[in-house]
C-alpha cells in the first residue's frame, strides 16, 4: 500500500539543518503528496506534532502551583517551579522541536496549494486557510514563549526565527518581536481569505475554523494592545457562540465536548493534576459562593490542600473557549475606557460561576468599581476562571510582571519584577545545532 511521505523523520527541528536533502528521490512504495486527501493526512500530522501540553506547563512557572505532591514530581519540575533556568539540571521542554517540526509540514502545504488535486476548490480552500492559521498561531506561541511580549519597549528586541518556507538546509537566525507579529497578521489575514468551515463536528474540532480564527484574533490583540480590534474580534466571536456552562451542573467548561469550546487542539497537562498542590493564593481568590472553588476545578486532599481536576487528559482543552472570550472582551473594553461593557461581559461570566448570593455581591462589587478597580479585577477573574490552561504565565508577562515568591521548606525562591527569566531560554541544543540562534 502507498504511504503518503512525511518528512518528519529526516527534518532535525532544532537547528532547521536536515541529514537528508528534502524530496531528492520518491522512495519505493511511497509517495509525494499530491491529493488534497493527502494534504489533509499531511495537515493532520501537523496537528499532531503541535505540542499538547506545552503552554500548561507553563503553570509551573507562574503562581498557580503552590507545591508538589511527592518527591518524584519536585525532582521532575522544581527548577522550572523555582526559575532555575541556569541549573546544569534545567531540561524544560516547552515544544520547541516539535513546534518547528509542525511549520516543516504546514509550510509544505501552503506552498503546494495550487498543485492539489482531486478535491473541491472550498475543501482546499479550508485545508490551507487552516494551514496559514496554524502558522500565525505557533509562531504567536513561539514567540510569547521564546521572545520578549509586544510592546514598544521590545519591538525591535531578538525573538525566534520566522520559519515561513520547508526548506530543511537553512539555519535561520533570530527575528524581531515585530517581525513575528507582522508575520503572524499576515498569516491571519490569509487564513481568512480562505477558512470556510464554521463548526467541525466533535473529534475534529481540533482544527481551525472561521471562527476560531476570530476567537485567536481576540488573544492576538489583546497581548498587542490593540483593545479595539480585540474587543471587536470578541463581539464577532460571541455572535457566533456566547454560551458558558453553567458550573452549578457538573460540567467542566474547557472539556472539548463543553458548549464553550471553540477549538480543541491542546489540553491541560496530566502533569499538574498529578504533581502539585495548587497555591494559597489562587485558592483564596474563590470565595464560599464560587463553584469553582470546591468539587469544579479543585479537589480537597485535607490540610489545606487542594489538586486539579480541570485537566489531565486530551478531553480537557484549552486552546480557545467562550469563557476566555468574554474576559478578553472585558479587560479590552475597559482599557478602551468602556467601562459599561467591560462591567456586563465580566458579570455574564460570573453568573453561571456563582451561585445567586455570590453573584448578587459580585453584581454589587463590580457596579461600584472604577477603571483600575475594574481592570485588577478582570485580571483576578482570568486568574481563577483561565487557572491551568496555560493563560497565567503569559498574562503576568504581558501586564505588570510582578515579584513571585515561593517558600519550600522555609528557603525563598523569587522571580523578581520586569526579570530576565519572564522570557524563557532557547533550548541549549536548538542553539548547539544552529549557532544563529544566539545573536
Amino acid at each position: 500500500m502507498k504511504k503518503i511521505i512525511y518528512i518528519l523523520s529526516i527534518f532535525l527541528a532544532t537547528g532547521f539543518i536536515s541529514c537528508d536533502n528534502f524530496l531528492d528521490i520518491t522512495p519505493v512504495g511511497k509517495v509525494i503528496p499530491t491529493t488534497a486527501t493527502e494534504f489533509r493526512a499531511l495537515m493532520t500530522q501537523a496537528y499532531v506534532n503541535t505540542p499538547k501540553s506545552g503552554r500548561a506547563r507553563t503553570a509551573f512557572r507562574s503562581d498557580e502551583v503552590g507545591s508538589f505532591t511527592d518527591t518524584e514530581s519536585r525532582s521532575l519540575y522544581f527548577e522550572e517551579w523555582t526559575w532555575d533556568d541556569y541549573s546544569p539540571d534545567y531540561s524544560s521542554d516547552f515544544g520547541w522541536r516539535q513546534y518547528y517540526q509542525a511549520l516543516f509540514l504546514i509550510n509544505y502545504t501552503i506552498e503546494n496549494e495550487n498543485k492539489m488535486t482531486g478535491g473541491s476548490k472550498e475543501e482546499i480552500a479550508q485545508l490551507v486557510g487552516e494551514a496559514y492559521a496554524m502558522r500565525a498561531y505557533i509562531h504567536f506561541m513561539l514567540v510569547n514563549l521564546y521572545g520578549k511580549p509586544y510592546n514598544e519597549e521590545n519591538l525591535n528586541t531578538k525573538a525566534v526565527p520566522l520559519k515561513l518556507n520547508s526548506n530543511t538546509e537553512d539555519a535561520p537566525s533570530r527575528n524581531t518581536v515585530a517581525e513575528i507579529y507582522a508575520a503572524i497578521e499576515s498569516d491571519i489575514v490569509e487564513a481568512g481569505k480562505r477558512l470556510n468551515v464554521e463548526k467541525w463536528d466533535v473529534g475534529f474540532n481540533y482544527r481551525f475554523t472561521t471562527t476560531a480564527l476570530k476567537a485567536f484574533r481576540s488573544r492576538l490583540y489583546l497581548y498587542m494592545q490593540k483593545w479595539s480590534e480585540s474587543l471587536n474580534a470578541s463581539k464577532e466571536v460571541l455572535e457566533i457562540n456566547k454560551e458558558l456552562v453553567d458550573l452549578s451542573q457538573t460540567t467542566m467548561p474547557n472539556n472539548y465536548q463543553s458548549v464553550e469550546s471553540i477549538m480543541a487542539l491542546e489540553y491541560s497537562s496530566a502533569d499538574i493534576n498529578r504533581a502539585i498542590y495548587i497555591s494559597t493564593d489562587l485558592y483564596n481568590l474563590y470565595n464560599s459562593n464560587d463553584y469553582r472553588r470546591k468539587n469544579r476545578f479543585y479537589t480537597s486532599e485535607g490540610g489545606g490542600r487542594y489538586t486539579v481536576r480541570k485537566g489531565g487528559s486530551n478531553e480537557y482543552a484549552c486552546t480557545f473557549r467562550t469563557g476566555e472570550i468574554y474576559l478578553n472582551a472585558a479587560e479590552a473594553a475597559c482599557q478602551d475606557d468602556n467601562l459599561i461593557d467591560a462591567k456586563d461581559y465580566l458579570l455574564q461570566l460570573k453568573a453561571k460561576r456563582f451561585n445567586a448570593t455570590g453573584y448578587a455581591e459580585e453584581e454589587t462589587k463590580v457596579e461600584a468599581m472604577d477603571k483600575d478597580e475594574l481592570l485588577q479585577e478582570i485580571y483576578d477573574e482570568r486568574y481563577r476562571e483561565l487557572a491551568f490552561e496555560g493563560h497565567r504565565w503569559f498574562d503576568l508577562r504581558r501586564t505588570t510582571q510582578p515579584a513571585i515568591t515561593k517558600t519550600e521548606n522555609e528557603k525563598e525562591y523569587k522571580l523578581e519584577q520586569g526579570d530576565e527569566r519572564y522570557t524563557i531560554r532557547i533550548p541549549n541544543e536548538a542553539i548547539q545545532s544552529n549557532p544563529n540562534l544566539t545573536n
